[in-house]
Order: C-alpha cells, then sequence, then structure tokens
C-alpha cells in the first residue's frame, strides 16, 4: 500500500490531462467516419493504441495504462457501461471521454493503475 507520504513524490496520474487527451485523439480519429461493423474493431484497437502511447509521453512512471474503447452505431438508444476492479483510492485513477457523431458513438476509459 502507498503511503500519503510516498504519493507527495509520485507523478500521480492525472484524469484532466488525460481527458484532454483523449478527446483530442477521438475527434481526429473519428471526425467525419460513418459506423461501420466490419471497421470498429480495427478503429477501436488504433484509437486504444494511441491513447496509450500519447498518456506514457506524460512520464507516469510506475503506472500501468490501460485503455478500453467501445465503437457502437448510434441508433438513438442508451447505452450503459460499467467497469469493476481492484483499486486503491490512494493512487490509481481513471479518465473517460465520449465522442457522438449522427451515425456512431465511441467511449473511451483510460486507467493508470499503480505498481508495487
Amino acid at each position: 500500500m502507498v503511503t500519503s507520504s510516498d504519493l507527495y513524490f509520485l507523478p500521480r496520474f492525472r484524469p484532466n490531462a488525460v481527458k484532454s487527451i483523449i478527446q483530442t485523439i477521438l475527434n481526429e480519429e473519428l471526425s467525419g467516419k460513418q459506423y461501420d461493423a466490419e471497421q470498429s474493431p480495427v478503429w477501436c484497437r488504433s484509437i486504444a493504441d494511441k491513447i496509450k502511447n500519447k498518456i506514457k509521453e506524460l512520464n507516469y512512471s510506475r503506472y500501468k495504462i490501460i485503455a478500453q474503447v467501445l465503437i457502437g452505431e448510434q441508433r438513438g438508444e442508451g447505452v450503459r457501461m460499467a467497469t469493476r476492479c481492484l483499486w486503491d483510492a490512494e493512487a490509481d485513477n481513471y479518465a473517460t471521454q465520449t465522442f457522438m457523431s449522427d451515425s456512431l458513438f465511441c467511449v473511451a476509459v483510460a486507467y493508470g493503475v499503480y505498481y508495487y
């Protein structure tokens, strides 16, 4: 377990900075695209990799970066998404962002999990 004094020296996972990165990548990758069921898995992998690589540039040493991306067709229906994991509230954090267009929606979540 990380103590409060240890966290003072850690480069903390900052959700606001990560949200900005995620939103920029989603806008760049999905603007102008129409939903395509065959291409969605490829887009998800590509976007998740870009999110992870960009977050790693922030030098969150001792953090495992995990990116999860979901793309679906926009049909005017609601979607609920949930995740569960073991969490250390002192050190771990996450950021989430959404993108919507006329034909698709995308939800991206990035987790920063501290290595002990």
